[in-house]
């Protein structure tokens, strides 16, 4: 069976109608950025007819791995879903009845299958997520520590938490909290905000499961993560994490942390007028730029002349600007390397640079240097050109 992975902005073409039209439905609408994967073909008198594939679901800051198998031979049958190995305990819609306690099989999603209706894979997706939410919050609710019974009940009350218990062979047992971060929506923060999903910050939390109490017991591991987007406003890489004092639970973390995020996450939407105002101070000097980006002011490109030779000069800043100065790279319009790309300066930041100075004194620095090193750049074109 051939197989093949594709990412999120994926082609639907191989697949049945009635599946297109279903995952075409859930990638659009689901709230979090699923990835497919190991899509192939299981009939034997379809084999170009594609019916089964692996959905990366998000969950507590990592994927959940579930196999969807359709069967392209009775489109109207609803798919098998198939678990990952680590959860064969987890029977979503099975619950025990009558005085027995057998298991029997509840109404949901698969039972009321529609092949013809679009939403019916978003469907069964969320309805298992929800459930595999609750079974892992049952099985970490049954571990046999205190530490954690006790930093279990301190938080329930916050919106959005999700846990994940984890164990193996050659693994020990741990529990991982993604605990949301921040009653704020950044999304609001930003002028003509892009983004689709509402950002957001999460501490994942990573205690390993003990079997006594212990009266000091070690810090948790902690990391933070966001949603990728945020990156173009806000680096959680630079957040120096508040240290975790012995004896402390999360209950009592979390507050000092959202209170610096807050305040980060705020000079961060401040920066973006900064940038703004220096990409403004460049105009005098360069004219107009020939495109920007208009949203968090991150990169500009202006066309100059040096001579005969006419360039692009690209601006890249970052984040952390003015702190951090902006990188700078020439491009030439009119010089090409051996493999027919435009020639280009490699990344430019040895030039006078103070974030004291105010914009314009930023700008004409930046300019005075790019007049001499564009002729560097010019002789370099011009001895490639002459060597290829």
């Amino acid at each position: 069976m051939p197989k093949n992975s594709l990412p999120i902005t994926m082609s639907f073409d191989g697949f049945p109608p009635f599946i297109s039209a279903q995952l075409q439905y859930l990638l659009t609408h689901y709230p979090h950025a699923i990835k497919i994967d190991q899509v192939c073909s299981g009939s034997k008198y379809f084999p170009a007819s594609l019916d089964r594939f692996t959905l990366l679901i998000p969950y507590c800051l990592d994927y959940l791995r579930w196999d969807i198998i359709y069967n392209v031979e009775f489109p109207l049958a609803a798919p098998d879903v198939i678990f990952g190995p680590e959860d064969e305990d987890f029977h979503p819609f099975l619950v025990p009845g009558g005085e027995s306690g057998d298991l029997r099989l509840v109404k949901n999603s698969l039972t009321d299958w529609n092949s013809k209706d679009p939403t019916s894979l978003l469907a069964i997706v969320e309805e298992l997520r929800d459930k595999y939410k609750s079974y892992q919050k049952r099985l970490v609710g049954e571990v046999d520590d205190d530490r954690l019974k006790f930093e279990i009940s301190t938080i329930l009350s916050r919106e959005g938490i999700e846990m994940h218990m984890s164990s193996g062979f050659e693994k020990p047992e741990e529990v991982k909290f993604a605990v949301p971060l921040m009653d704020m929506n950044i999304n609001k923060m930003i002028l003509a905000c892009p983004w689709r999903n509402p950002q957001k910050i999460y501490l994942q939390v990573v205690y390993p499961v003990g079997r006594k109490y212990v009266s000091a017991p070690s810090a948790p591991r902690l990391k933070l993560m966001s949603t990728s987007e945020l990156k173009a406003l806000f680096s959680i890489d630079d957040v120096k994490l508040p240290p975790w004092l012995d004896g402390m639970c999360m209950a009592e973390y979390l507050p000092h942390l959202e209170e610096l995020l807050q305040r980060q996450v705020s000079e961060a939407v401040s920066l973006i007028d900064v940038r703004r105002l220096f990409i403004e101070a460049l105009v005098p000097l360069f004219g107009r730029p020939l495109e920007a980006d208009p949203v968090f002011c991150r990169k500009a490109t202006f066309l100059a002349t040096s001579g005969p030779v006419t360039l692009l000069v690209h601006f890249f800043l970052s984040t952390q600007f003015p702190k951090e100065q902006p990188s700078v790279m020439m491009q030439s319009t009119q010089h090409f390397n051996s493999h027919g790309a435009p020639a280009k300066s490699p990344l430019l930041t040895d030039y006078p640079w103070s974030p004291r100075w105010d914009a314009s004194q930023m700008a004409e620095r930046i300019f005075d240097f790019l007049v001499d090193e564009s002729l560097n750049f010019k002789r370099h074109c011009n001895e490639s050109q002459l060597q290829h």
